[in-house]
C-alpha cells in the first residue's frame, strides 16, 4: 500500500505485526482520502473545502465518542466506521487527524512558502501526524520518540518535495522556500519554465537550490534515525527501510545532476535489494549536525 508523500516507502507490509496491519491501513486510508480531496480530480476549491470540513466534523464526532453525524457518502461512512474502531481499540489521540486536515485545507489557499519556518510548520501538520499515530500504535510515545519521528516524517516529505518539483508545479504549488530560491537567484517563473521544458542539464543556480534542499532533508532523516534502531522488532526494521528509502532517493537526485523535472527518481526492485542490505547489514547512519541557514552548503 502506498500513499502520496510516502509512495516510495512501504506501509502495512509483512514486516509489521499482523494484528496492527488493519489499523495501519485505516490510518493511511484516511490520510490518502483526505489528500485526494484536496488534490485529485477537477472539483472547485469551495467543493474541496466543504468535503474536508465534513471530514473534520466527522473526526470531531469520533473524538467526542459519538456516532458520526456529518452527512457522508457510503464509502466515506465505511472509512470512518473502520477508523473509529481503530481509534477506540488503540486509544489514539484525535489531534493528529485534525492537524492533517488543517494541512490539506491549507493546500487549497497556500501555494508557496516564504521561508524555512513556514515550510516546517506545514510539514509539522501534513507529515508528522502520521508518524505520531504510528508510534501510538506501538506504545512508543516518549518525547524523544516523538521528536525523532517528526524528524523522519518531515525529512521524508522534504525528500518528496525535492523529487516532485515538476508535479507540484503542475498543481500550481512550490514547496521550495521562496527565500532559498531568491538566495540562488531562481524565480518562480524560471522554475516553472524548467519544469515545462525539462532540459537535459539543470542550470547551476537550480542545482544550488536543490543541493541545499537535499541537505536539509538528509539532515532530518539522519537526526531522526536513532528511533529506527531503538524501536524493537518489526517496526524498527520497517522504519530502517523507510529511512534508507528516503536517503536513496536523495542519492539518485544527486547522481542525476539535481534534475528531477527531467528524470524523476523512483525506487525499483533492484533498489529494494540495496535497501534491505543497508537496513540489515550496514552500520546505522550517524545523526547529522545542524546546517546553517542562508549559506550555500
Amino acid at each position: 500500500m502506498a500513499v502520496d508523500h510516502y509512495e516510495n516507502f512501504p506501509v502495512a507490509s509483512i514486516l509489521l505485526p499482523a494484528p496492527l496491519r488493519p489499523a495501519v491501513r485505516n490510518l493511511y486510508a484516511f490520510a490518502r482520502g483526505a489528500d485526494d480531496l484536496a488534490d485529485e480530480g477537477d472539483a472547485e476549491p469551495a467543493t474541496r473545502q466543504a468535503a474536508l470540513e465534513s471530514w473534520r466534523s466527522a473526526i470531531q464526532d469520533l473524538g467526542a465518542h459519538r456516532t458520526v453525524r456529518t452527512p457522508l457518502s457510503a464509502p466515506d461512512r465505511t472509512l470512518f466506521e473502520q477508523l473509529g474502531q481503530t481509534i477506540a481499540d488503540h486509544q489514539l489521540p484525535i489531534q493528529p487527524f485534525l492537524d492533517l486536515l488543517s494541512a490539506f485545507l491549507q493546500d487549497l489557499s497556500v501555494s508557496c512558502y516564504d521561508n524555512e519556518p513556514a515550510l516546517m510548520d506545514y510539514c509539522s501538520r501534513s507529515a508528522n501526524p502520521v508518524g505520531r499515530l504510528m508510534l501510538h500504535l506501538f506504545g512508543a510515545t516518549s518525547a524523544q520518540d516523538m521528536d525523532q519521528s517528526d524528524a523522519i516524517c518531515t525529512g521524508l516529505q522534504r525528500v518528496n518535495f525535492c523529487q516532485d518539483v515538476a508535479l507540484d508545479q503542475a498543481k500550481g504549488r512550490c514547496y521550495i522556500p521562496l527565500d532559498c530560491l531568491a538566495r540562488h537567484e531562481v524565480t518562480l517563473p524560471a522554475l516553472a519554465d524548467l519544469c515545462r521544458s525539462r532540459p537535459r542539464q539543470a542550470p547551476a543556480a537550480w542545482q544550488a537550490v536543490l543541493r541545499e534542499q537535499i541537505m536539509q532533508a538528509r539532515r532530518l532523516l539522519l537526526n531522526g534515525s536513532p528511533l529506527a534502531w531503538r524501536l524493537p522488532g518489526r517496526i524498527g526494521w520497517e522504519l530502517r527501510l523507510v529511512i534508507h528509502g528516503g536517503l536513496r532517493i536523495l542519492e539518485m537526485l544527486e547522481a542525476g545532476g539535481y534534475n528531477p523535472y527531467a528524470d524523476r527518481p523512483i525506487l525499483t526492485r533492484r533498489d529494494g535489494l540495496l535497501l534491505c542490505w543497508r537496513a540489515f547489514c550496514r552500520p546505522r547512519p550517524q545523526p547529522a549536525t545542524a546546517l546553517p541557514h542562508h549559506h550555500e552548503p
